[in-house]
């Protein structure tokens, strides 16, 4: 029996994606998702380290030992949180290609663009 799959809520998804580069503090990891989501996605300190601490329960986010600067936190993706990450990579590029399949879906120069 195959593994039941569990999408990963947006913001946590953000987050790994954001980790998957390099260790981060908070900030930065705020930033890069802003960056990565074209500004659609604006996390607030309160969603990211609630986020951050539901991920490191999980095991797939770990907060460094040895901090790189003693004034913030830094936070490192695990080899769970990679895959984790890469199944649902998996997930949404096999989504896609099934909308192009169906043909409600074309990439026009990296723009979505729905077709009727």
């Amino acid at each position: 029996m195959a593994k039941q799959y569990n999408q990963l809520p947006q913001v946590a998804f953000s987050i790994l994606l954001a980790l998957s580069l390099k260790p981060r503090h908070g900030y930065e990891i705020m930033k890069q998702v802003g960056e990565d989501s074209k500004g659609k996605i604006k996390l607030a300190p309160g969603a990211l380290y609630t986020s951050i601490k539901l991920l490191n329960e999980q095991g797939l986010v770990k907060e460094l030992e040895d901090q790189l600067d003693a004034r913030r936190r830094y936070y490192q993706l695990t080899d769970k949180g990679r895959q984790e990450l890469n199944a649902e990579l998996e997930y949404y590029d096999n989504t896609v290609k099934l909308a192009k399949q169906r043909k409600v879906y074309e990439a026009f120069a990296g723009v979505a663009i729905w077709v009727n």
